[in-house]
């Protein structure tokens, strides 16, 4: 109820003054909600660490079977070690399949009937969806450290002591990774199950990643192959962290790497929040 003085809202106790909330605009309400729902989700994560834990071991196997197995094979040039061409490759890898994990989440909010329950709360409708692709972003950061640390036993050595670039470098990684995170939210949305939502983001996925300069040069594919290899997102980004850790030129594909990043974003974003409202608007 509303008083001469301000709102108020009944309490255990009698009436709660809610005045001193009223100054904040929507967009910091709309922050702290979806900061609430990353607190939320991460929690889940740590009381639940399954899918976690088979997020660390995929990559670690992908680094030991393509070191130990296809490394022998795959001729990356003069003076490269096969590992240190590999593990951005493997770095953009982990965040892009961590990334699908958004949508697996959603998908299962939905059908445990959460996302009814969060839409009746005074909350930010946008609120879920970037608290989900926070808490993922965080998720993968970790995820992505861990994966340093196996490199650098394996023998992957920056080939160079400038600070500024490797901060660079993973700067670019998690931003690709919060961007699929959101083509992942979309199709979680879109879809009417978990399953559906794992064939989904998944089917399109391998293509990109594995037909990139991820695990082999781009000039070792066949020649129809090579111009969609070169310029779809995962081998601009493989390629700007490479250059950013091991060396190479920069400006060219930082700079498409961060404009395919918001590009994504800036498509995807508004899209997932469509289908979210048409979700729960049924």
């Amino acid at each position: 109820m509303t008083t001469g003085t301000g709102t108020v809202a009944p309490g255990a106790g009698g009436s709660v003054d809610l005045t001193p909330l009223a100054g904040r605009g929507s967009l910091t309400w709309g922050l702290l909600d979806a900061w609430v729902i990353a607190q939320r989700n991460l929690r889940h994560t740590w009381r639940v660490p399954d899918m976690l834990v088979f997020s660390i071991i995929q990559p670690v196997l992908f680094v030991l079977l393509f070191v130990y197995v296809f490394g022998g094979a795959i001729n990356v040039g003069p003076g490269l070690n096969y590992v240190d061409f590999l593990m951005p490759g493997v770095f953009v890898q982990t965040v892009i399949f961590g990334a699908m994990l958004t949508g697996l989440g959603l998908a299962e909010d939905r059908q445990r009937g959460l996302l009814d329950r969060f839409r009746s709360l005074p909350m930010s409708r946008s609120a879920l969806l970037a608290g989900r692709t926070l808490s993922d972003l965080v998720r993968n950061l970790f995820v992505v450290l861990l994966m340093l640390a196996v490199g650098l036993a394996i023998g992957f050595r920056f080939h160079h002591t400038n600070l500024a670039k490797v901060v660079a470098g993973f700067g670019i990684l998690l931003l690709f990774a919060y961007a699929f995170s959101w083509v992942s939210a979309t199709i979680g949305m879109a879809v009417s199950s978990v399953e559906a939502a794992q064939s989904g983001g998944f089917i399109w996925v391998f293509p990109l990643v594995f037909a990139s300069s991820a695990f082999a040069p781009v000039e070792s594919m066949p020649g129809w192959l090579q111009p969609f290899a070169e310029n779809q997102p995962v081998s601009v980004v493989v390629s700007a962290v490479r250059a950013l850790f091991i060396g190479g030129p920069l400006a060219g594909d930082v700079i498409a790497s961060l404009a395919w990043s918001v590009g994504i974003i800036a498509v995807f974003g508004p899209l997932s929040v469509r289908f979210y409202r048409r979700t729960v608007s049924r």
